[in-house]
């Protein structure tokens, strides 16, 4: 569930999914697409479904092995409704450094909290590609 010394989760955005389901063939362990349509995040050890439409509450923690999956997920996904949130476990600052910032005017923080980002580089998974993305919650 680590990234570094970083915990990763990841959660979406039903309101921007688009149905396309290209997450659930990245990483079916932490994506679902269910009768209405619409991905969710699946939580890969409790198989518990993520039910908090458009919000963070619904974020799983995502275990190290599938993490390149999820962030591939996240690039490819074209409603841009897949947010990566990294939450430092240390005294640094948040992974994923500056960018420029897309979606909604911004609750994007550098205060040691988390950040809510769309295809995210996580450490030690190759390129990174740093693009925050406000959610709306």
């Amino acid at each position: 569930m680590k990234g570094g010394d970083n915990v990763i989760q990841v959660w979406i955005d039903q309101d921007l999914c688009t149905g396309d389901g290209l997450c659930t063939d990245h990483c079916p362990d932490v994506f679902v697409l269910l009768e209405d349509g619409i991905s969710y995040v699946r939580d890969p050890v409790s198989a518990s479904i993520g039910n908090d439409p458009g919000g963070s509450g619904s974020a799983v923690a995502v275990p190290g092995k599938l993490e390149r999956y999820v962030v591939d997920a996240a690039l490819d996904c074209p409603g841009e409704c897949i947010f990566i949130e990294i939450e430092p476990t240390g005294d640094g600052p948040p992974a994923g450094g500056s960018g420029s910032s897309t979606g909604d005017a911004g609750d994007h923080e550098h205060d040691g909290h988390s950040e809510h980002q769309r295809g995210v580089g996580v450490p030690g998974l190759g390129e990174s590609v740093n693009e925050p993305h406000v959610g709306r919650e």
